[in-house]
């Protein structure tokens, strides 16, 4: 397991204590439970930004004019980030 970085962060008072509680009910960490719900939350945005980018594309490519240009857009969008789930 890699080592993780410390961080801080400032809570308000009522999510510090529904934290403390959900952690006692769950019977795990507080930073097991914060780290699970910014990877879920990471995880959410970069589908919606994805989302986004193919329907951006989606656009540019219906405004192309003839069959070469939308070839020529299609050989040279770059989709290296791209990952499928």
């Amino acid at each position: 397991m890699t080592k993780g970085i410390t961080t801080s962060i400032r809570l308000a008072p009522e999510v510090r204590q529904q934290l403390d509680y959900l952690a006692h009910s769950l019977h795990r960490g507080k930073n097991w439970i914060v780290n699970q719900a910014l990877q879920e939350f990471i995880h959410r945005n970069n589908h919606t930004l994805l989302a986004q980018e193919a329907q951006r594309q989606s656009l540019l490519a219906s405004q192309m004019n003839n069959n070469e240009e939308l070839e020529e857009w299609e050989n040279s969008s770059d989709v290296t980030d791209w990952h499928s789930s």
